[in-house]
């Protein structure tokens, strides 16, 4: 299962698109990730900057990236140097002259050159280009170069007079995803599929839910995805219905429901999936009909993906199910279409209906909201998340006991094509004869 990275073409690729939208002679920087201490001379492990590795490929941290538009354009990069007592203490680093030609850049210099290469650089340039909001010493260090510029007015050296926040620029280009981009995408749904169903084979009244979840991150670590892409939420019983539950310490109650969301990432990229069972392998009835109905919600939802349509169209597509299905099970008491208007089934379905998808779980682009809605129409290449959900807590006593304490979530990752979509989350059982079959099965 595990599968080489991007190819460097990929990269290169990547940032002559980028210089292709930059001004007529201006320079762009971005900046590596950096090592956080977790305590005292621990570090927790480390993690790229997802702007520098898109454009990059380059793992390392404290590198920088610059690119040059004039001409064609050139881009630089910058890397710790190679240092034999650090190496040893610490791990191999590429070093200037192997990243040069292994990655292709035209030219690259050791770290410690970057503020003279960099104002040399800056130098009777018209547009400075980086993402607003980076770490305050490395815009510190960008003006600090920015103002040593401005001071050689008196030998004809003209710095920049325009300064332009280049993240709406990556982020476009990172919302669509490359064919390479999608088959890895696929092979991290594949990964966290598995684990999905692994955590159903394994599951038994009175494990703890952290047992559960060494069971994904077993999976995923044995298939090539070394890391999970956010915290495991493994959440048995009420603790379902807190959204971002991450303590996993909780003893798995006979009779009540497991929810997990829960994805590897591969090469940077995030699966996010998110499976709900009983923890004993049978579904209650109760806990059947509201399953039943956000399945259905979602299924409805995803048939509906195809070049041109909304996230906002989709989200009233599985309102409209919800809250027929509430209506019916009397949870929502009313008149259909007066509720639908209330949108009272956010009430229980609390959160949004999906998001993008890719090198961030939560990936950026524009929504493009209006009336607060998200109306940007989908584009093929596009990967978002699919996840209607249903949450009663244990303490709602203004619905009949039988549905106090369920949380559910289903949660697929979907790509949109030239003629629709394609569901990439292929290998996690989710219907309720699948997961009842699968789970016993395992007894």
């Amino acid at each position: 299962m595990i599968n080489c990275a991007l190819p460097n073409s990929e990269f290169v690729t990547r940032r002559q698109q980028f210089i292709d939208q930059m001004a007529d002679n201006s320079i762009a920087v971005f900046f590596a990730g950096k090592e956080v201490t977790r305590s005292n001379d621990t570090e927790y492990l480390f993690c790229q900057d997802k702007n520098f590795l898109y454009l990059t490929g380059f793992n390392e941290p404290e590198a920088i990236l610059i690119m040059v538009k004039s001409g064609d354009g050139q881009s630089f990069l910058f890397c710790r140097e190679k240092d034999p007592f650090q190496e040893v203490w610490h791990g191999k680093r590429v070093g200037a002259e192997k990243a040069q030609s292994h990655y292709a850049f035209d030219q690259a210099f050791n770290l410690a050159d970057f503020k003279e290469k960099f104002t040399e650089l800056l130098g009777n340039k018209e547009q400075l280009w980086f993402c607003h909001g980076i770490d305050k010493a490395n815009e510190q260090q960008l003006m600090s170069c920015l103002a040593k510029v401005k001071g050689q007015s008196r030998q004809g050296i003209t710095a920049p007079n325009i300064i332009f926040d280049c993240q709406e620029v990556v982020n476009e280009m990172r919302l669509i995803k490359s064919a390479a981009e999608i088959a890895i995408m696929k092979q991290a749904n594949v990964i966290s599929g598995g684990a999905h169903q692994r955590a159903m084979e394994k599951c038994r009244p009175e494990l703890y839910e952290f047992q559960i979840e060494a069971e994904l991150l077993h999976e995923f670590a044995r298939h090539g995805a070394r890391h999970a892409a956010y915290n495991s939420i493994v959440a048995g019983g009420d603790n379902a219905n807190i959204l971002h539950y991450t303590e996993n310490d909780q003893p798995l109650v006979d009779g009540e429901l497991l929810l997990i969301d829960a994805g590897g990432e591969l090469h940077g990229y995030a699966a996010d999936i998110t499976r709900t069972f009983p923890i004993n392998g049978i579904f209650t009835e109760p806990q059947k009909q509201l399953y039943q109905l956000v399945l259905s919600a979602q299924d409805k939802a995803i048939a509906a993906i195809k070049p041109g349509v909304t996230l906002g169209e989709l989200n009233d597509i599985a309102c409209e199910v919800l809250t027929q299905g509430l209506l019916a099970l009397g949870i929502l008491i009313g008149d259909y279409q007066q509720l639908l208007n209330d949108k009272a089934c956010k009430k229980y379905f609390i959160h949004g209906l999906g998001h993008w998808l890719g090198l961030d779980v939560h990936d950026v682009g524009d929504y493009q909201m209006k009336n607060k809605r998200q109306s940007r129409p989908f584009q093929s290449g596009m990967v978002l998340t699919i996840e209607p959900g249903l949450y009663i807590p244990a303490d709602a006593i203004d619905v009949e006991e039988k549905w106090r304490g369920i949380g559910i979530r289903i949660e697929d990752n979907i790509l949109v094509t030239d003629l629709g979509h394609e569901n990439l989350t292929v290998n996690a059982p989710k219907s309720i004869k699948e997961i009842e079959s699968i789970m016993a099965a395992q007894k």
